[in-house]
């Protein structure tokens, strides 16, 4: 454990940067996986001298992943990082037990995860089965495991057991809201001081800033961190004017991503990352379920990427 719970939740007030896994005849590319990694580390514009949080979740294409092969990218992940950087690990969490082994695996390594963001549970379940399993799982595995947990929330319904989770749980520490800004207060207001509530949807985040939310996640910092961080930046200082300039400039890219129902979500990543021709990250050649987007997307990425580049 390399962070005391105040020093942790501080630390997720800033961007959670979620990388790309890079793909190579459907195979992960584990060396272009660090060469990511080093240029998220190496290239951080947080100010103050924050730390740079890095998340292995969805936009990494974790469901498409088995668990060894999970298990050794986040293992070569926190060697990248060591101790120099906020790691998360994103967990599918059906079926439950296979993910409580794959915790016990990952906090075994000899740079375990700060934290494990709990992703969207699929199949049936009510929220009153959600509070119920969770509190547990939490239970145990924060006892055994020293585990703390981040909840991705993507069900509205579940708004009410999320915040008892958050209330009722020393080990569930915050939320990543991943549904719309309508429920920022509600959470913020619920959750209290129980937790950190932060914005999930991508960098396009200055309204959920100014409603309160602390910290966001970012699928294209792999790319352009110099936005994503400074975003945060001016948020922190309640600069939004600043942020909402960066997000005008970024959004473009962010409605590629985001449309759809997320459907070149990864893809768009990757291809700017093609596009932009930068050597010191590396692209694959696209994922499971996920391959190259077609010549018209193409095309308006083109543009957009020669527009982001100065935020490389």
């Amino acid at each position: 454990m390399l962070f005391e719970l105040p020093q942790l939740i501080d630390a997720l007030n800033s961007v959670t940067a979620i990388p790309v896994i890079p793909f190579k005849e459907n195979k992960i590319d584990y060396v272009g996986h660090a060469k990511n990694i080093d240029y998220l580390m190496n290239n951080n514009y947080l100010d103050e001298g924050r730390k740079r949080v890095i998340a292995i979740a969805g936009t990494s294409l974790i469901h498409h992943i088995s668990e060894t092969q999970q298990l050794r990218l986040i293992d070569r992940t926190g060697q990248q990082m060591g101790s120099d950087g906020v790691l998360i690990s994103g967990i599918v969490p059906n079926p439950i037990n296979q993910a409580g082994q794959l915790i016990e695996a990952q906090s075994e390594l000899n740079r375990p995860p700060d934290a494990y963001l709990l992703m969207p549970l699929t199949g049936i379940s009510s929220p009153e089965g959600i509070y119920e399993h969770f509190m547990k799982f939490a239970e145990h595995y924060g006892t055994s495991c020293n585990a703390r947990f981040l909840y991705y929330f993507r069900q509205k319904r579940d708004l009410d057991a999320v915040i008892r989770l958050l209330k009722d749980s020393l080990h569930f520490i915050g939320v990543k809201i991943g549904t719309d800004e309508d429920d920022v207060i509600p959470l913020i207001e619920g959750i209290g001081d129980s937790g950190i509530v932060m914005w999930g949807i991508g960098d396009r985040c200055t309204r959920p800033a100014q409603l309160g939310t602390k910290g966001h996640t970012s699928g294209i910092a792999v790319a352009y961190a110099r936005a994503s961080d400074e975003i945060n930046n001016a948020q922190r200082r309640g600069d939004y004017e600043t942020s909402e300039r960066i997000e005008a400039d970024i959004t473009p890219l962010e409605e590629i991503r985001f449309w759809n129902g997320r459907v070149y979500n990864y893809s768009a990543v990757v291809e700017t990352m093609i596009l932009s021709g930068f050597e010191d990250i590396e692209a694959g050649t696209g994922g499971p379920f996920n391959p190259r987007v077609p010549p018209d997307i193409q095309k308006q990425l083109r543009s957009i990427t020669n527009n982001l580049k100065r935020y490389h």
